[in-house]
């Protein structure tokens, strides 16, 4: 298809996020964008009995978490199963480029989330992507 939509990379997300506006926020978000949101949780434990359960393409997670275990540890964990994580925060931590895709910083738009997406999708592919103002992305892992 010459002019149409390019396949998706990015398909199934998994939110991880302790703020239950923001994890509402960008549920609906994701959803109205054709995304399909696995599930939203806000605990590390919960994020990794679904992914053994279920297939991600992306995460978006918070780096801090409800409970004890944060998003960085649950980044060490996608990063181990190969699953692209971006971390959704007002705080990166200073080793965020060993362990996720990358960073968007809080607080962010709507019209900012749906052009990270798009920038994180270009990225994946291996195309040069401009993120926008907030997102900073780091370079993809050799396999």
């Amino acid at each position: 298809m010459l002019f149409g939509k390019r396949k998706r990379i990015v398909n199934r997300i998994l939110i991880v996020e302790d703020e239950p506006l923001t994890a509402f926020d960008n549920e609906n978000l994701l959803g109205d964008e054709g995304y399909e949101v696995v599930a939203t949780l806000d605990r590390f434990a919960d994020a990794v009995e679904t992914l053994d359960k279920e297939q991600v393409d992306l995460i978006l997670s918070d780096v801090r978490l409800t409970g004890e275990r944060s998003g960085i540890d649950l980044a060490k964990v996608a990063q181990q199963r190969g699953i692209p994580i971006v971390f959704v925060t007002g705080m990166p931590p200073e080793n965020a480029s060993e362990l996720v895709l990358g960073c968007l910083l809080k607080p962010y738009s709507d019209r900012t989330l749906k052009s990270a997406l798009a920038a994180v999708e270009r990225h994946l592919a291996g195309e040069n992507a401009r993120p926008p103002k907030g997102l900073t992305l780091y370079p993809l892992a050799e396999s």
